[in-house]
C-alpha cells in the first residue's frame, strides 16, 4: 500500500471514530433530557459516569490525529486542515459531555422539581439546545460547508432563551416563594445549556475551516 493510500485509510478510520463520538454525544444529551423528565436518578448517575467514556474517546482520537501527522507527514494543506479540525471539534464535543454531566449532577440535586414552575422558558431552552447540538454535530459529520457557514446564527436563540430564563429566575427569587438553592441550580443548568450551544457552533465552524482554511472569516491555513 502506498503512503498516500495508507494515509487515506487512516483518515477514514479517524472519521469513523469521530462519527462514533458525535453520535455518543447526541445520545448522551437525549438520555439526559429523558432522565430529567422522568427524574430517573439512576440514569442521571449513569450519565455522569459516562463522561469518563467520552473523555477516553477524545484522548483516543487526539492520539490518532497526532500519530497521523507524525507518521504520515501529510504535505497537502487540505490534509492538515482535516486533522486539525477533528482535533478541535473533539475538544468541543468533550466539553459538551462535561456540561451534560454537570447538568445531570444539578438534576439530581433538584430532585424532580418542575423546572417550568421556576422558569417557564426552561423546557424550550432544553429542547433548543438538543436541536443545536444534534444539528452542529450532523453538519460536521456530513461535511456540509454551506449550511455550516450560516449555523452560528442559531446560537442567538439559545442566548435569548438564556436571558429569558435568567430574568424568570431573578423574578422568582424576588418573590421569595420558591427554594433559593433550586433557583441558583437552575441558573447553572441554563448556563451549561448556553455553553453547549456555543460548543455546537464551534463544531460547525471547524467544518468551515476544514473546507476553506478560514475560521470566523480569518484565513489560517
Amino acid at each position: 500500500m502506498s503512503v498516500r493510500m495508507n494515509f487515506e485509510h487512516e483518515l477514514e478510520t479517524l472519521r469513523e471514530n469521530m462519527d462514533a463520538m458525535g453520535k455518543g454525544i447526541q445520545q448522551a444529551f437525549a438520555d439526559l433530557l429523558s432522565a430529567i423528565a422522568l427524574n430517573d436518578l439512576e440514569e442521571l448517575d449513569r450519565i455522569q459516569k459516562n463522561d469518563r467514556k467520552i473523555n477516553e474517546m477524545e484522548r483516543k482520537i487526539e492520539a490518532e490525529c497526532l500519530l497521523l501527522l507524525t507518521r504520515q507527514q501529510p504535505v497537502l494543506a487540505s490534509d492538515l486542515r482535516i486533522v486539525s479540525s477533528v482535533m478541535k471539534a473533539v475538544g468541543d464535543m468533550e466539553r459538551i459531555g462535561d456540561h451534560a454531566a454537570d447538568i445531570a449532577d444539578m438534576a439530581v440535586r433538584l430532585n424532580g422539581i418542575s423546572y417550568k414552575e421556576y422558569a417557564p422558558s426552561m423546557p424550550e431552552m432544553l429542547e433548543e439546545t438538543r436541536k443545536i447540538l444534534c444539528d452542529g454535530v450532523e453538519l460536521f459529520m456530513a461535511r456540509d460547508k454551506e449550511q455550516a457557514k450560516e449555523f452560528y446564527k442559531r446560537d442567538d436563540k439559545i442566548d435569548d432563551l438564556f436571558n429569558q430564563v435568567k430574568e424568570e429566575l431573578v423574578a422568582c427569587l424576588k418573590e421569595g416563594k420558591k427554594d433559593t438553592d433550586a433557583c441558583v441550580d437552575l441558573l447553572m443548568v441554563a448556563k451549561y445549556l448556553e455553553r453547549i450551544g456555543d460548543h455546537a457552533v464551534n463544531i460547525s465552524e471547524w467544518e468551515v475551516f476544514k473546507e476553506t482554511g478560514s475560521i470566523k472569516n480569518e484565513r489560517i491555513l
